[in-house]
């Protein structure tokens, strides 16, 4: 009797069959579905942080559902599958915890086996690369999303002793950003789209590094923000709807007042 993750492989499989299949999952790359594995992955932190098993079940389902149609695309080509995905995982986990499944070492501190992982994960990427980079900080770092990239970029170089001494110095380093890029935007001048990217980048990057002087997540910050403007707009909108007004036929000032209101509702309810 097939087991369960048996039974879902053979689903992905028949949805990917050439001649039977769903014409929407023949119709994916690895390029194209590269949102999906982030939408999936964010809803399931969402479910992690409502605390709700049931919705967290559905969500990392739908996250192995992203990992078995790569997995099934690539076994089409020949390059890769499920089972040649496990055993290299698996192998990796077994030489990457050696104080688990060689040395025995039972009292390691969770500290200490990041440095181990880290320490471990460089030997290997030197003996893959067939010689040892002199480099300091890979560019596989680039593979994370831009803000997590920015904050391990930082702990990074702050590993080899280029950073700033505190906080203080970057929230200066924010400030001159911020001032550059206004510089940019100057009223009456045509812009450079190009010029006001880079400082742009440059600005954010630098909020990032005073995230990390606070010891905060400028990731979880931003979503944090993202969930809160929208907690207030749907509260704006709930006002309007009770007062029997449209959204659509005001302008800014207008709904000013009602966003005014729903965070004064919002804050008087702390």
């Amino acid at each position: 009797m097939k087991s369960n993750f048996e039974k879902l492989k053979d689903v992905i499989t028949a949805l990917r069959d050439p001649v039977h299949g769903c014409p929407w999952d023949l119709k994916q790359t690895h390029e194209s579905l590269l949102k999906y594995l982030l939408e999936e992955s964010y809803e399931f932190i969402e479910a992690v942080e409502e605390k709700d098993p049931k919705k967290m079940e559905e969500e990392i389902g739908d996250v192995l559902m992203q990992v078995l149609l790569h997995a099934q695309m690539a076994s089409e080509k020949g390059q890769f599958d499920i089972e040649s995905v496990s055993a290299a995982l698996t192998e990796k986990l077994i030489r990457r915890h050696p104080h688990v499944f060689e040395n025995n070492q039972t009292k390691i501190d969770a500290d200490q086996v990041l440095v181990n992982w880290e320490k471990i994960k460089k030997e290997e990427k030197a003996r893959t690369e067939g010689l040892k980079t002199h480099h300091r900080i890979s560019a596989s770092v680039l593979n994370a999303p831009p803000l997590m990239a920015a904050t391990k970029i930082g702990k990074k170089t702050n590993d080899l002793k280029f950073d700033w001494e505190d906080y203080n110095q970057v929230a200066y380093k924010v400030e001159e950003e911020w001032q550059e890029l206004k510089e940019e935007l100057t009223p009456n001048r045509a812009i450079n789209r190009d010029a006001v990217m880079e400082e742009m980048g440059d600005l954010l990057f630098s909020i990032a590094q005073l995230a990390r002087h606070l010891n905060m997540d400028p990731h979880d910050a931003l979503r944090a923000a993202n969930k809160k403007f929208l907690r207030r707009f749907h509260a704006m909108e709930d006002l309007m709807l009770a007062r029997g007004v449209e959204l659509e036929g005001m302008n800014q000032e207008q709904m000013d007042v009602y966003w005014n209101q729903a965070k004064r509702d919002e804050k008087a309810k702390k």
